[in-house]
């Protein structure tokens, strides 16, 4: 008899939050901040809210990406990812509420293994397909921009 794995799994966090800025979150055995920098009032101990989103997203492409390579049979070596992010703060700062404020995520993704440009490029498609975190941004409005680059 096959092992089926499960098709709904559930993911837990939780927080300590010794001010208003900052939480001590804990995943698994982890614990991490999330704070806000001294100039908005925080101690500065960790990434934003914001700032730990888009580093998800870096994250999740660098997961999903080395799986589908290696489903495909390429080797892409290791990932360089960089993201920039167009952020409306409007709603943030409340000044008014904003229906899409991470407006444009532009991620330039360098492999450096043996892979050749069309290669990274079936990756990249398949990554966009599988990318839990790509897929919440885009379901929100967000417009992701990807450069998918080799050293090849």
């Amino acid at each position: 008899m096959a092992i089926r794995m499960k098709t709904d799994v559930f993911l837990r966090a939780k927080a300590q939050c010794p001010s208003h800025s900052r939480a001590d979150v804990a995943v698994r055995d982890l614990v991490f901040a999330i704070d806000e920098p001294t100039e908005r009032g925080g101690t500065n101990a960790g990434p934003t809210p914001t700032d730990t989103a888009i580093a998800a997203l870096i994250g999740c492409t660098n997961v999903i990406g080395h799986k589908c390579a290696g489903k495909l049979g390429i080797e892409i070596g290791h990932l360089d990812i960089t993201a920039k992010c167009t952020f409306d703060r409007r709603g943030v700062t409340l000044e008014e509420e904003i229906d899409v404020p991470f407006r444009k995520i532009e991620l330039t993704i360098n492999a450096d293994g043996p892979v050749t440009p069309e290669d990274l490029q079936t990756v990249a498609a398949q990554v966009r397909k599988y990318c839990p975190l790509s897929k919440l941004f885009k379901s929100a409005g967000t417009e992701i921009v990807e450069i998918w680059q080799s050293a090849e």
